[in-house]
């Protein structure tokens, strides 16, 4: 099948919009130039407004693994405890990361289940320098409690450190109300622009407490970027990579045409009218939820049918011309996840939606088709 042909419905990379492609394919220019300035000065205008932050941000050439990486590894030393929150595959990615550069306090649950903020509260009350939270587990298709976290931290004087990878861009993420000191975000996800560039705020909290750190890493210094942006204000501290900052400049003036209001609004009523139309075929949504977590508002985790694994469906749906996702590690077989992150349309769910429909009913899943188009239109006409 053409690559072309294909829908791509997962929870990044997410379709890149034509508009964009196009921007990329501008010639070469000078960055340390005065246009390549005002790209770097226009991304960062919009991204602060999209991060809700007046903090320094700065842009990577690199993936939001990357920004992680830099977060964490400029701000712990080898003896500083960090929490790391740990509820799904990217919780688990920052516990990695932190245990190369200094101790991890894991705070584990299930994938899916809760944050156990009593747990934090504890390592935070013993000493924690920092607390590391990924805020939209797509691993699981959960929303964990940002804000919440953010006041333990607060109250502790230790450092909030969030990925906001997939929320960042299409959900409400307020990076100085919550107190969050470095927040993450990642090109490919919800600000729909094609990966390899990582976006990181930092606060001024989090830049003193870079001051006594010995053993950050070289390229991914957020202090070098911080100088850069004090003596040039609109430059990197080392070569960009010029097309994706094109895309991504592009990715950004869709976002602030649409405005962050209505693109929050469109991805919830998304999210919302994917979770209706599975409720109506009669499939569970994963995880069953309590306690302090909400379902994502980007990607959508549903359990397997019965007799059907979460990797049948995704093939099933790719041999279609749509690409969904499977379960990742311990949840591989047991659900697949949609994604709605992006520049999507109403169409692309409703196709989505229809194919799901098709394929359960030709495994004997569904006994009729139709529900669930309805439900997730009926949602879909509140936009």
């Amino acid at each position: 099948m053409n690559l072309e042909d294909k829908l791509i419905m997962m929870p990044g990379p997410v379709p890149v919009a034509p508009r964009i492609l196009r921007s990329m394919s501008k010639p070469m220019i000078n960055h340390r130039g005065d246009e390549f300035a005002k790209i770097c000065d226009d991304c960062c205008g919009i991204l602060k407004d999209i991060f809700n932050t007046q903090n320094d941000i700065s842009v990577i050439s690199g993936s939001g693994s990357a920004g992680m990486e830099a977060a964490v590894g400029c701000t712990t030393n080898n003896d500083d405890k960090i929490i790391t929150i740990e509820n799904g595959k990217f919780g688990e990615r920052f516990k990695l990361i932190a245990g190369r550069y200094g101790k991890a306090l894991p705070v584990e649950s299930e994938w899916g289940e809760p944050v156990d903020l009593d747990k934090v509260e504890k390592y935070l009350a013993e000493g924690a320098k920092s607390v590391a939270m990924v805020h939209n587990e797509t691993s699981a298709g959960i929303l964990n409690p940002a804000k919440e976290v953010g006041k333990l931290a607060k109250k502790y004087d230790a450092l909030f450190i969030m990925d906001g990878i997939t929320s960042i861009g299409g959900d409400e993420v307020k990076v100085d109300d919550w107190g969050v000191d470095i927040a993450i975000a990642g090109s490919q996800k919800c600000i729909g622009a094609p990966p390899g560039i990582s976006m990181v705020s930092v606060s001024e909290k989090a830049y003193e407490s870079m001051e006594n750190v010995d053993n950050k890493p070289y390229y991914l210094d957020l202090e070098a970027y911080k100088e850069s942006l004090d003596k040039d204000k609109t430059q990197t501290p080392y070569t960009p990579a010029i097309p994706l900052f094109y895309g991504l400049q592009e990715a950004l003036h869709i976002i602030d045409e649409e405005g962050m209001d209505s693109r929050i609004n469109r991805h919830r009523t998304y999210s919302r009218a994917i979770r209706e139309a599975m409720d109506a075929m009669g499939l569970e949504m994963f995880p069953t939820l309590d306690g302090n977590t909400h379902y994502s508002n980007t990607v959508s985790a549903m359990k397997a049918p019965e007799s059907v694994s979460g990797e049948d469906v995704k093939k099933d749906m790719l041999e279609k011309g749509i690409v969904i996702v499977g379960g990742q590690a311990r949840l591989k077989d047991k659900i697949f996840r949609i994604g709605n992150m992006g520049n999507l349309t109403p169409r692309d769910i409703l196709i989505t939606i229809q194919e799901i429909e098709t394929v359960l009913h030709k495994r004997g899943i569904l006994s009729e088709i139709g529900a669930g188009i309805d439900a997730a239109n009926d949602v879909l006409d509140t936009l």
